[in-house]
């Protein structure tokens, strides 16, 4: 047996790349992890929508997706099912799920994106145009924005 020891990988939000995947999208992709980093087929990422953003509906051959809602409120449709959903809800989305998320609250809506395997996810969101993730982003990523001082 070999012993092997295995150092995670830790990133901070300062650390992360973000992304619109097309210059008219209502929504940005911060990439946590990705294949390259994790060494892995996985896509690991935290979803922006602004005010009334959303996805394009899309779907994936072979991946899982999964949501699980940061902040804000929003709507998420697949084939034909839409929900409403909050901070702490999960959505899992099956391969060939034609899905969607809209962010229908007065605020940003933040989703934690993980898709399994890859499925090309991270090279699409790195041909869009990268953007810098502004004050809000990164105390909603630090989550300094539900500290409570005493």
């Amino acid at each position: 047996m070999t012993n092997q020891c295995v150092i995670p990988v830790i990133k901070s939000p300062k650390d992360y790349q973000a992304f619109r995947i097309s210059p008219g999208d209502t929504n940005r992709l911060a990439i946590v992890f990705d294949p390259v980093i994790a060494n892995v087929s996985l896509t690991v990422c935290v979803e922006i929508f602004d005010v009334g953003g959303k996805t394009p509906p899309n779907r994936h051959l072979f991946a899982v997706e999964m949501f699980f809602v940061l902040k804000g409120t929003g709507q998420a449709t697949c084939d034909g099912k839409t929900v409403s959903i909050q901070p702490g809800d999960s959505l899992l989305v099956p391969p060939t799920g034609t899905h969607l998320i809209e962010n229908t609250g007065s605020g940003r809506l933040y989703t934690l994106c993980i898709m399994v395997p890859n499925e090309d996810f991270v090279e699409l969101i790195r041909s869009g145009t990268p953007v810098e993730l502004d004050e809000e982003d990164m105390r909603v990523l630090g989550r300094s924005d539900v500290l409570v001082s005493c």
